[in-house]
């Protein structure tokens, strides 16, 4: 196994468009070994995968800062209140923003440009990989087919962990660091490349399958957030269907109310008429008694 982890670390480490022709280089090379068939196999990282095991490899000391800053703030946040979280979540975010802005100016000496919607797919990773302590080593092996995403409320799950990585085993695994090459001096001679046509179809080809993949990435984000907004729509009638059924109801309780008011005010009418009739009736009644006790 740690000879597929060497070669899988040298791979990951190669441009983006230079993976696959390498890969299967590789595998023929290997042919009638046990490892070739699974050479073959590893899966070409996603643009954004791609971008992080980049930043990995050439900035191996910050990346592994910033998972041991994100593990002291988890350990940091058990006793923190709303207010310290709110903040806590904030210098997150400020950290993951940075970090992908470095990752951008990698990928772009490497000469790729990063969209915003690939910027957004690295930052989530990173986000992961300072909330959760397994999506820190998948990030810190540096053999990430495809990014990572969790709210840290719960850990992420470890065959979801083992599906974003090229080699399942490699969750404790660290990525070697590598610098960026040194540009040689210019190659004056020119000679004919009778495979230029071939290439320039094969880099047109990568070129077309990344961003089919970032097509596919931001409309999936795209559905996501409509799915959210009729969601949040749907739930927004129901409440306001509740307040104007609470209005109805305060009307009704208020007429009730108007109502009760009247009827209250005639009952004292009559109860206040009923005891000027009782005074009048009990003096009349004193005075008769009062009247046949004189006559004994």
């Amino acid at each position: 196994m740690a000879d597929l982890l060497e070669i899988a670390d040298e791979l990951y480490a190669l441009p983006l468009a230079e993976f696959t022709p390498a890969r299967d280089a590789r595998a023929k090379e290997l042919k009638g070994t046990p490892l070739a068939a699974r050479v073959k196999a590893l899966r070409k990282p996603s643009t954004a995968a791609w971008v992080v095991n980049l930043l990995v490899r050439r900035e191996a000391a910050q990346v592994d800062q910033v998972l041991n800053v994100g593990a002291a703030l988890r350990e940091a946040q058990q006793a923190m209140s709303a207010g310290e979280l709110r903040a806590l979540t904030k210098q997150r975010r400020q950290v993951t923003a940075a970090v992908t802005t470095q990752a951008r100016r990698l990928a772009a000496d490497e000469g790729l440009r990063v969209t915003e919607a690939v910027a957004e797919q690295v930052e989530a990773t990173l986000t992961a990989a300072m909330v959760d302590e397994g999506c820190g080593r998948a990030v810190r092996s540096g053999l990430l087919v495809s990014v990572l995403s969790t709210t840290g409320v719960e850990a992420m799950d470890e065959a979801d962990l083992a599906a974003a990585l090229a080699v399942p085993e490699a969750l404790g695994f660290s990525a070697t660091p590598r610098e960026a090459p040194v540009p040689g001096p210019p190659d004056l001679h020119v000679v004919p490349d009778p495979d230029r046509a071939a290439k320039a179809r094969a880099a047109a080809e990568e070129r077309l399958a990344a961003a089919v993949e970032e097509h596919e990435a931001a409309q999936a984000t795209h559905d996501e957030a409509a799915e959210e907004i009729a969601r949040l729509e749907a739930q927004q009638l129901q409440v306001q269907a509740g307040i104007d059924e609470l209005r109805r109801k305060l009307a009704d309780l208020e007429d009730e109310a108007e109502g009760l008011e009247e009827e209250l005010a005639e009952a004292e009418e009559v109860r206040d008429g009923a005891a000027a009739e009782l005074r009048t009736a009990t003096a009349e009644r004193d005075a008769a008694q009062r009247a046949l006790d004189r006559l004994g």
